[in-house]
């Protein structure tokens, strides 16, 4: 499990105990990669500490601000089969991780949360917000990735072999990055699954709606650009 932190050391810690109280109770093994990512406040120190008296917590820091940057060097810095990105707000509640691993995985190379479509459930967010999500969504069907009703929800898992390949040539270093890997995933040919949630708007989100989503289109006028100058083809297609 891989969780970007940012000036979290208020919402951090619960999470942490919740993430632990869940996990404790697996029979499978697993790893939380904490990467604290340019904090002002004590998010690190007191993520060190807690990996200090639990040996499967790693904290790491990257220091250029960006969640994509984050995300990405917790992805290849995690050791697990499957790896998956989880927000510290737990606005996903985290028993619903076990749809995202076997047998629930199926054949899926990468699965996307979706608070979206059949059985999912967004419980507290004001209608604005869904409203412009939406149109959001809309623009980057239009413009980038087709076949996902929800891009953008926080909680994605990726097999091993997929996420070494992809966050290997990711680029894009601010929230774009979800975008960019379903690009590259879907011009490789992964099998991508995208599964309902449960999920809680939080007051307390850090997303800023009008200037992120101006942010992401940004973003994908880059991936587009990236992909017309080969940035993101196999070395063997390089050649």
């Amino acid at each position: 499990m891989i969780i970007p932190v940012h000036n979290e050391e208020h919402r951090m810690p619960p999470s942490l105990e919740k993430i632990d109280a869940f996990l404790s109770k697996q029979s499978f093994d697993y790893e939380v990669v904490i990467v604290e990512n340019g904090s002002v406040d004590r998010t690190f120190e007191l993520a060190q500490q807690y990996s200090e008296t639990h040996p499967y917590v790693r904290a790491i820091q990257v220091n250029t601000r960006g969640k994509g940057l984050a995300v990405k060097a917790g992805m290849l810095a995690a050791r697990g089969e499957y790896r998956f990105i989880c927000d510290v707000d737990l606005s996903m509640p985290i028993e619903e991780i076990m749809k995202f691993l076997p047998p629930h995985a199926g054949d899926a190379d990468i699965i996307i949360a979706s608070r979206e479509g059949k059985g999912a459930n967004r419980i507290g967010e004001p209608e604005y917000r869904h409203i412009m999500g939406r149109v959001l969504n809309f623009i980057i069907k239009l413009t980038a990735v087709r076949g996902f009703e929800d891009t953008q929800c926080g909680f994605k898992m990726f097999t091993r072999d997929v996420a070494e390949d992809l966050f290997r040539v990711q680029r894009m270093s601010g929230i774009g990055f979800d975008v960019e890997l379903l690009f590259i995933a879907k011009r490789r040919g992964y099998v991508i699954k995208e599964v309902p949630i449960t999920w809680y708007f939080d007051s307390d989100s850090r997303m800023k709606l009008i200037q992120d989503s101006l942010h992401i289109l940004v973003e994908i006028w880059q991936i587009r650009k990236n992909w017309r100058k080969g940035i993101y083809a196999k070395k063997e297609e390089k050649a």
